[in-house]
C-alpha cells in the first residue's frame, strides 16, 4: 500500500534484521488510503530504546534530536520515534508526563492517538495494515471518531478534529462530540499559538472548509467562537440569497473559496488570507441586519455590515492568534468586499487606482477572489465573478495595480530641497498631497510629477 524510497526501505529492512519492528504510522497511512501520496513518513520502531535508535540512524546520516522529549529522532525529513505513554499531570495542554518503553505493543501505541483515522499503521515488511480501532471503516464512512476515552485528556484534539473534518469531509461521531462538549471549559488552558496552528491548518489544507460551522456547533465549542455561531438564523433577502441564512451562505462561500484557491494555486499566507476573509466577511451582519422598507417592499438588509466587518474580523483573528500580516490583509478585504457594487457600472481608472490604495496591504487580485467566492456562495444561483468585478479586474490590469498600488512618483527626497533640506511633518504633508494627485490621474510620469511639484510648491505650499 505504501511505497517507501530506496533509502528508507533499506533502513526499515536493517532494523528488521536486527530484531526491531518498524511501522509507518499516522497521517501517511490515512493519506494513502484516501488515494493521496504521502510526502513524509512517521516511523515507530518497537523493541528499541531512544538512544539505540539515535545511534543507529546517526551511522547513516545526520540526525536531529530536537524531538527527544517526545522520543522522536528527525532523519532526512522523516520522524523516527520509539513508542511512548502519555499521562496527564495538570490542567493545561502541556501538562503531560511522557514515558518510553520498548515493550509497548503497536495496539497500545495506537490507542494514544487522537482519532481512529490517525491510529492505523502499515508494516512495510509484512505488507500488513494494522487497524485496531476501525480507522479504515471510519474513513470509508466519512466519520471522525476518537480512538479512546483518552481523547478527553487533551482539549487541543477538538481543534485538531476541526481541521481534519474540514480537510477530509468528515462528520463528527456523536460519542466523540459528547466527549468534546465535556471538555469545552478547558479551552482556556490552550496556548494561543496552538489554537492559531490548528486554524492555520484549516485555512491552508481544508478542501471542505464549510464544515467548520457545523463541526464547532456539534462539538459544543462554538461558545468560544461566537462570531461564527451568531451567523446562524440571521436572515437574508431571498432574492439575493436563496441559499438561506448568513451561516449557510458563509459555509458555501468558504467551500467556493477553497476551490478558487486551488484553481489559482494560492498557497501559504495568500491562501490563508482568502480563507479567513471568506469566513469573516459577513460577521457584522449579526449586528446590522434589519427588516426595512426598500422601494415599497419590506426586505432584510444589512446596511453598514461591510465597514463593520473589518473590526469584527480583526478582533476574532487576533483572539485566535493569527499573525498580524494576515490579519491586516483580511481586514482590508472584508471592509471592501462589496467594492464592485459601490464603484458602480462605470469603472474608471481613477476609482480602481484609489481602490488599490485603500486595499493595501491587500490587493485587488485578492479582493476579486473574495468577491467571486461571495457571489458563488448563493446556490442555486449561477456561480462566478460578477460582471462589475470583471470590469474592475480589466481596468486594474490596464493600470498595473492588480497586485499593489502604483508606487508614488514623488518621494520625500524630491520635496526636501523646497524646504532647505529641513525634515519634518511638512514633507509628509506634501508627499501625501502628491500621491492623492497621482491617484486622481493628474500626472503619470516622473517628468509630469516634477512639473506638478514645482507648480504645487510655487503656489504657496512651501
Amino acid at each position: 500500500m505504501l511505497a517507501l524510497g530506496a533509502d528508507l526501505e533499506s533502513i526499515v529492512r536493517d532494523l528488521d534484521a536486527m530484531g526491531y519492528r518498524a511501522l509507518i504510522a499516522g497521517g501517511a497511512v490515512r493519506d494513502a488510503l484516501l488515494g493521496h501520496e504521502p510526502k513524509d513518513f512517521d516511523i515507530e520502531v518497537y523493541g528499541i530504546t531512544y538512544d539505540q535508535l539515535a545511534q543507529f540512524l546517526s551511522q547513516r546520516g545526520r540526525v536531529d534530536l530536537v524531538g527527544k522529549s517526545f522520543g522522536v529522532v528527525k532523519f532526512e525529513g522523516h520522524d523516527f520515534s520509539v513508542p511512548r505513554r502519555d499521562s496527564k499531570t495538570g490542567p493545561h495542554h502541556r501538562h503531560f508526563e511522557t514515558t518510553f518503553d520498548p515493550a509497548i505493543t503497536p495496539r497500545e501505541a495506537a490507542s494514544r492517538r487522537d482519532f481512529t483515522i490517525n491510529a492505523m499503521a502499515w508494516d512495510p515488511i509484512a505488507h500488513e495494515l494494522l487497524d485496531f480501532f476501525g480507522g479504515r471503516e471510519d474513513l470509508r464512512n466519512r466519520v471522525l471518531r476518537a480512538t479512546s476515552a483518552a481523547f478527553s485528556e487533551d482539549p487541543l484534539r477538538v481543534l485538531r478534529g476541526m481541521q481534519f473534518a474540514c480537510r477530509f469531509d468528515l462528520t463528527l461521531d456523536p460519542a466523540t462530540a459528547e466527549m468534546s462538549r465535556s471538555i469545552a471549559h478547558e479551552y482556556a488552558t490552550l496556548a494561543k499559538e496552538r489554537i492559531a496552528e490548528e486554524f492555520m491548518k484549516w485555512a491552508l489544507k481544508a478542501g471542505h472548509p464549510g464544515r467548520i460551522g457545523p463541526y464547532l456547533h456539534d462539538c459544543g465549542w462554538s461558545i468560544h467562537f461566537s462570531e461564527i455561531e451568531r451567523l446562524k438564523g440571521v436572515p437574508q433577502d431571498p432574492d439575493w440569497h436563496p441559499e438561506g441564512d448568513v451561516a449557510v451562505h458563509t459555509m458555501h462561500v468558504l467551500n467556493f473559496a477553497a476551490r478558487i484557491a486551488e484553481r489559482d494555486h494560492c498557497e501559504g499566507d495568500d491562501r490563508a488570507v482568502l480563507m479567513f476573509a471568506a469566513l469573516t466577511h459577513d460577521f457584522a451582519k449579526a449586528d446590522t441586519t434589519e427588516l426595512r422598507e426598500v422601494e415599497g417592499r419590506l426586505r432584510w438588509t444589512a446596511y453598514g455590515h461591510e465597514p463593520a466587518a473589518g473590526p469584527a474580523a480583526r478582533a476574532f483573528l487576533e483572539r485566535i492568534g493569527i499573525k498580524v500580516a494576515i490579519v491586516d490583509q483580511v481586514v482590508r478585504l472584508v471592509e471592501h468586499h462589496l467594492a464592485h457594487a459601490s464603484i458602480g457600472p462605470e469603472v474608471t481608472p481613477r476609482a480602481v487606482r484609489r481602490l488599490a490604495m485603500r486595499l493595501a496591504p491587500a490587493s485587488i487580485s485578492q479582493l476579486l477572489r473574495l468577491i467571486e467566492a461571495d457571489a458563488s456562495g448563493r446556490p442555486p444561483r449561477e456561480p462566478g465573478l460578477p460582471d462589475s468585478a470583471a470590469r474592475i479586474r480589466d481596468v486594474a490590469a490596464a493600470q498595473a495595480v492588480a497586485e499593489k498600488p502604483q508606487p508614488p512618483l514623488i518621494l520625500g527626497r524630491h520635496v526636501l530641497p523646497y524646504f532647505e533640506n529641513r525634515p519634518g511633518k511638512h514633507i509628509g504633508e506634501v508627499t501625501r498631497a502628491a500621491y492623492e494627485a497621482q491617484a486622481d490621474g493628474v500626472f503619470s510620469t516622473e517628468e509630469e510629477a516634477m512639473r506638478w511639484l514645482e507648480g504645487y510648491m510655487r503656489n504657496g505650499h512651501a
